[in-house]
C-alpha cells in the first residue's frame, strides 16, 4: 500500500460555532471517487464515521430544527434523513459499491415511501447541492399533479415566478414530453408545464461553501425559499392512492 492510499487518523471535528464540514471531509471524498472499492474503504469507515457522517447528521440536525417554523410536515430525526452511503446495485450495471456523495432527503410526512415532494442535500467532492420539490414521481402521482394543474397551474407559475426563488434556484423539468400527456388537452394554457416529468429546483454551489461556518443558515435559506413550492406539489398527492412499496432511498 502506497504511503498515500493509506488512511489517516482521524482529525478532531470543529466546534458548531467553526464549521461542520473541513478539508478532511472532502480529501475522504476525492480518495472514494479515486478508489470506489471496499478493500479502500472499509479501513477508512471510522474516519468516514468522523469526517462525514457526524459533521452531516449535525447539519442535518440543526436545518432540521429550523424546518419547524417553515416545513413541519418534512421534520423527521437526521438517522432518518440521512441517505446510505452504500449503493444498491441489484439492477444497476454500474457495480461500484458506494456513492460518491453524502445526502439527505427530508420527506414530507405519510410520503416517506413514494416520491412526494421535499427536500435535498449532498456534498460530494466537486458540488454541494441543495434542491427541492418532486422527482422521478411514480405514475400516479406523476397523474396527480398533472391533474391538478388544470384547475392551479396559475399558482405554480406564481411560485416560479417568484424573484428569490429564480434568484437561488434553477428549475429542473427533467426530460419533457414530446407531445401532449394521454388524456389532457391539447390546447390547455398549461400544456407547457403538464408535459414535464418532474418538478423540481435546484442549486449546484462550490464545494468550498461546505467548509464555511454559516453554511446551515444559507442552507436554510434556500428550503425557507423553496418550501411554498414543495407544499403546493404535495397538496395533490396528499389524497392520491398509495401502495405498499419498497422505500426509494437507502436511509440510515
Amino acid at each position: 500500500m502506497k504511503k498515500a492510499d493509506r488512511p489517516s487518523a482521524a482529525k478532531p471535528m470543529p466546534s458548531a460555532a467553526n464549521a461542520y464540514f473541513n478539508e478532511e471531509s472532502l480529501k475522504f471524498l476525492r480518495g472514494l471517487k479515486r478508489n470506489n472499492r471496499r478493500d479502500w474503504f472499509d479501513p477508512r469507515k471510522p474516519l468516514f464515521e468522523t469526517v462525514l457522517k457526524a459533521p452531516m447528521l449535525k447539519v442535518i440536525e440543526e436545518v432540521t430544527g429550523a424546518m419547524v417554523e417553515f416545513a413541519p410536515d418534512h421534520v423527521r430525526p437526521a438517522q432518518m434523513c440521512m441517505m446510505r452511503i452504500y449503493r444498491d446495485t441489484r439492477f444497476s450495471n454500474d457495480k461500484t459499491p458506494y456513492k460518491k456523495n453524502v445526502a439527505a432527503w427530508w420527506s414530507r410526512h405519510g410520503l416517506e415511501k413514494t416520491s412526494g415532494g421535499g427536500f435535498y442535500l449532498h456534498l460530494s467532492a466537486e458540488e454541494l447541492m441543495v434542491a427541492a420539490g418532486v422527482y422521478m414521481p411514480e405514475r400516479e402521482q406523476l397523474m396527480a399533479i398533472r391533474g391538478f394543474l388544470l384547475d392551479h397551474h396559475e399558482e405554480l407559475r406564481g411560485l416560479l415566478a417568484g424573484k428569490k426563488l429564480r434568484q437561488l434556484f434553477t428549475p429542473d423539468y427533467g426530460e419533457l414530453l414530446s407531445r401532449p400527456p394521454k388524456g389532457f388537452p391539447k390546447d390547455h394554457p398549461a400544456m407547457d408545464l403538464l408535459k414535464c416529468r418532474q418538478w423540481a429546483l435546484m442549486a449546484k454551489l462550490p464545494v468550498e461553501e461546505a467548509l464555511k461556518p454559516g453554511l446551515v443558515k444559507r442552507i436554510v435559506t434556500y428550503f425557507r425559499t423553496a418550501a411554498p413550492l414543495v407544499e403546493w406539489l404535495n397538496r395533490p398527492l396528499i389524497a392520491a392512492p398509495k401502495e405498499n412499496r419498497p422505500l426509494l432511498f437507502g436511509l440510515y
